[in-house]
């Protein structure tokens, strides 16, 4: 524990690997693949064995996907993952070329 100016204390920062520009790039990919596929958000989260309320908190980029689940996810939408992988690093490129511009 630190101590602040007023002598309280506090716990210390922990590092966290939640990145949200990340989060939301696989969001996007992952929600982009599902729609062009014609397939419901519940019954993809069924495929991909994933909670559907999980699954549109990856989709929202409010949770990141673990390596895992990743690769289900690929898998259900017919990828493999290096291709979903690529998918979500392209978008990740154009969202941060946008932010620049």
């Amino acid at each position: 524990m630190s101590s602040t100016a007023a002598g309280t204390t506090r716990a210390p920062k922990r590092a966290t690997s939640f990145e949200p520009d990340v989060a939301r790039a696989f969001g996007e990919v992952a929600r982009a693949l599902r729609v062009e596929r014609g397939i419901a958000q519940d019954a993809f989260a069924l495929l991909a064995n994933v909670d559907r309320s999980y699954f549109g908190k990856l989709e929202r980029g409010e949770r990141q996907p673990s390596l895992a689940l990743l690769l289900r996810i690929a898998e259900a939408l017919k990828v493999s993952g290096k291709d979903l992988v690529a998918q979500v690093e392209a978008n990740l490129a154009t969202r941060r070329r946008r932010r620049r511009a």
